[in-house]
């Protein structure tokens, strides 16, 4: 949520960043009920006033044993008209609230300007594509001969979308969780966390999930119960309504979790393999930072899921979003890329922004500086590091041979047990 104080004192400020988000959101419409507001507020408190000397002369007419009906009266029509003034302030405050809670953040200056994916800007690039002598098979070509994802099974289960992993790609899952998760914490400083993967619609709110993407989600017919559709949002809300302490900025955690989404709006895309799913494991990296250093954190943070892939092997590119494509809280994010030689495409398999205060303000994230009278909000920053599933997807593709096996990245085999070849005589659930 952005500082209403600013809206108030600067609008063109928002106006000019909804402008570069290509956002049609009109700010016209927040100053219209702001001004009601504020004019609804003066005139109460000016017959709150005029009630209070009304009811001083009708107490001062009974003491000296007059007639004081006529002040009675006034002095009910004036309570009558507060009441009125006071339901249609509450109206607009909410249509206030409700215009706030559906902006978007702010762009960082030094996000490229752009209307969606194609004018995102390319940062850099690290190792090769890897060169094959043969043509390159897709992720879901190569399960079939392997049998490590059962996609039918899944969908006999639960419906498309979902997936059974068997034998060595249950193992392999569980081993990139463990591989993550032990570089994130023993090299990157990450407290590891195990949240609870069902939340509220106030932890929702707190990092913009609800209301604005409330049909991505998968709420449950009980209560006031979503399943989460990242670790972000449990973690960024961990310390909500606390007042943290400096010296102790940055909190960085880590969890494994599993992510449900329901993939709103994309019908027809990625139908097939592990891209797109339900349901899927995901390791996540949250930070709540200084505002003083949070776009450092930013860099740090891209910094820790770039060395995954580095150890994994995988080519991949950095790209920055430009202000059309990103995320609804983001203020910049960076999405890094994996080579896939089977789709011949790089795709986005790590997402990491920094939201400044925009979740905080939502979630009532601060702390004090020292000698200070006033908290502020600290910035909260996410990141994926990594997805198992498509992450899985990249090694099938990249590590595939000619005979339908597929070689282990070496950093992983310590987690395999020392197997350093999927081969198709491991074929599990045929």
């Amino acid at each position: 949520m952005l500082d209403l104080k600013l809206i108030q004192r600067d609008p063109e400020i928002i106006i000019n960043a909804l402008k570069k988000r290509h956002s049609k959101i009109d700010v016209s419409e927040f100053l219209t009920l702001d001004g009601r507001r504020r004019s609804l507020l003066s005139e109460v408190e000016a017959l709150k006033g005029e009630r209070n000397k009304a009811s001083e002369e009708v107490a001062k007419i009974k003491r000296s044993g007059g007639d004081a009906s006529d002040r009675i009266a006034e002095l009910g029509n004036l309570s009558d008209r507060i009441k009125t003034l006071d339901v249609e302030a509450e109206e607009i405050v909410a249509k206030v609230n409700e215009w706030l809670i559906s902006v978007p953040n702010m762009p960082h200056e030094s996000v490229p300007e752009g209307a969606d994916e194609n004018d995102n800007a390319e940062l850099h690039k690290w190792g090769t594509k890897p060169e094959f002598s043969f043509k390159p098979k897709e992720h879901w070509e190569i399960a079939e001969q392997l049998g490590g994802l059962d996609f039918e099974r899944g969908a006999k289960l639960a419906g498309s979308r979902f997936t059974v992993l068997w034998g060595w790609a249950a193992r392999l899952e569980r081993a990139l969780v463990n591989f993550f998760l032990d570089i994130q914490t023993r090299e990157h400083g990450y407290t590891e966390m195990c949240p609870p993967a069902i939340v509220n619609s106030a932890t929702m709110t707190g990092t913009g999930q609800l209301p604005k993407f409330e049909e991505d989600l998968f709420k449950l017919n009980y209560k006031d119960f979503y399943l989460i559709p990242t670790a972000e949002v449990p973690l960024t809300n961990l310390l909500s309504g606390e007042q943290l302490n400096e010296a102790d900025l940055p909190y960085a955690f880590t969890a494994q979790t599993q992510c449900f989404r329901s993939e709103a709006g994309s019908y027809g895309k990625d139908t097939k393999g592990l891209i797109r799913q339900h349901q899927f494991t995901k390791v996540e990296m949250v930070r709540l930072a200084h505002p003083d250093n949070s776009f450092e954190q930013l860099e740090l943070m891209r910094q820790h899921a770039e060395a995954l892939l580095q150890r994994l092997g995988l080519h991949y590119r950095v790209v920055t979003l430009c202000s059309g494509d990103m995320g609804f809280s983001a203020a910049k994010t960076y999405d890094i890329e994996v080579w896939l030689p089977g789709q011949d495409k790089y795709r986005e398999i790590s997402s990491c922004s920094n939201c400044t205060d925009f979740q905080a303000r939502r979630a009532n994230l601060r702390f004090k500086r020292e000698g200070a009278k006033k908290p502020e909000f600290v910035h909260t920053l996410n990141g994926s590091g990594l997805p198992t599933g498509r992450t899985i997807v990249a090694i099938l593709e990249n590590y595939q041979q000619e005979d339908g096996s597929i070689v282990i990245p070496e950093a992983l085999r310590p987690y395999m047990g020392g197997i350093e070849v999927i081969t198709p005589d491991m074929a599990a659930g045929r």
